[in-house]
């Protein structure tokens, strides 16, 4: 899938007016589920005017792409959302949406062809933009409390797997509760680094918060209680040794 295949063609019927410019160079990759029926009903939503929504690229189940803001213009797909301090996601991201009903739709699995249609995707775009392998999230990491998608049966693992984006391991099955005031400030602090908005959320009460719950969709699928366990902090751990491991 070369980069001429994936340009915006300005004769389709499905590019969209909803875009603007960028204040920010591009650092982050966004990805969505569309959480409607069908692709045509997001395209029709994402390519009207009146609903100011949009997104530079969607992907339906059979692994069609369809490019409808150019790369170099601001989409409107993340919202109210923050990463790594940054709250104009739009403006330093490429969103791509994933057509898929979500939750309100069953929350269906993601079929092989478009999951390839995705890798193919994301490996042109970084071959394109310097973007760092923390920096390729959901958009319920950037709004956590806010959205929650991809969801959960998203296979994060695989496209980690073709070299987009990270995967701390699988999980270590130890799920005691860390009821200790420097586990949960330890967690606080590494979310923090790795990019996850934490100033709204009080990881010093047994309460669930968003963050955890939305870093444990992505790397824990199994258990989304917001709640800090031993497993959940290993798993914290150890994507932010991969983080900030030193380059070779």
């Amino acid at each position: 899938m070369d980069a001429s295949h994936l340009a915006t063609d300005p004769t389709s019927k499905w590019t969209s007016p909803n875009f603007d410019d960028r204040s920010l160079p591009i650092s982050m990759l966004v990805l969505h589920y569309t959480g409607m029926q069908s692709a045509t009903h997001a395209l029709e939503r994402l390519c009207d005017p009146l609903a100011k929504v949009s997104a530079h690229y969607v992907i339906d189940e059979q692994g069609e792409v369809f490019a409808l803001v150019p790369e170099d213009r601001r989409a409107w797909h993340a919202g109210l959302s923050c990463w790594q301090d940054v709250t104009d996601i739009n403006s330093a991201s490429i969103g791509i949406e994933i057509v898929n009903g979500g939750h309100d739709f069953g929350l269906p699995g993601f079929p092989e062809a478009q999951m390839l249609a995705l890798i193919e995707l994301c490996s042109a775009i970084l071959a394109r933009h310097k973007i760092a392998p923390q920096n390729i999230v959901g958009h319920n990491e950037i709004a956590p409390g806010r959205k929650i998608d991809p969801g959960e049966r998203f296979a994060w693992a695989q496209l980690a797997g073709a070299g987009i984006g990270l995967w701390p391991g699988e999980p270590n099955g130890q799920r005691q509760s860390c009821p200790e005031p420097s586990a949960s400030k330890v967690a606080g602090s590494l979310l923090t680094e790795i990019g996850y908005e934490t100033a709204l959320a009080d990881f010093s009460t047994s309460a669930p918060n968003a963050p955890l719950s939305e870093f444990q969709r992505r790397y824990r699928p199994s258990l989304i209680d917001g709640l800090l366990d031993h497993e959940t902090l290993d798993l914290i751990k150890r994507l932010h040794r991969q983080v900030f491991a030193p380059k070779p």
